[in-house]
């Protein structure tokens, strides 16, 4: 059964740093492109960055780029998304997603298996 666990969101101050990861049981990372997303309430889920499987190239969104760093570790099977620099308009449920394109997008639609999200809050 193919699943996905995000991890590591919580409160924490504008200013402040978070590391988020993405757990995969039933199929291995990577043999896919990752993604993690967000949507705030209210607002459509929009790509923050992403992981390509054919050369490990990464590509953030603008508002992210600078703070926002994606990893994985393949031995794992585990990817992760540092989060500095932490703005109040960041707060959303993060999503991890994969999608079996070589090349990765921040396009929510390419993307085949979604985890549950974890809430990140920024807040004073």
């Amino acid at each position: 059964q193919v699943q996905l666990v995000e991890s590591g969101g919580g409160l924490v101050q504008p200013g402040g740093s978070l590391r988020l990861s993405c757990s995969a049981s039933g199929f291995t990372l990577d043999y896919y492109a990752i993604g993690w997303f967000r949507q705030a309430p209210g607002k459509e889920r929009e790509g923050v960055s992403c992981f390509s499987r054919s050369d490990g190239s990464t590509v953030y969104a603008d508002s992210v780029k600078g703070r926002f760093t994606i990893s994985r570790d393949n031995a794992k099977n585990l990817v992760y998304q540092q989060m500095n620099s932490l703005k109040p308009e960041y707060t959303a449920v993060y999503y991890c997603a994969v999608d079996v394109s070589v090349f990765c997008t921040l396009g929510a639609k390419a993307y085949d298996y979604w985890g549950q999200g974890t809430q990140v809050t920024v807040s004073s």
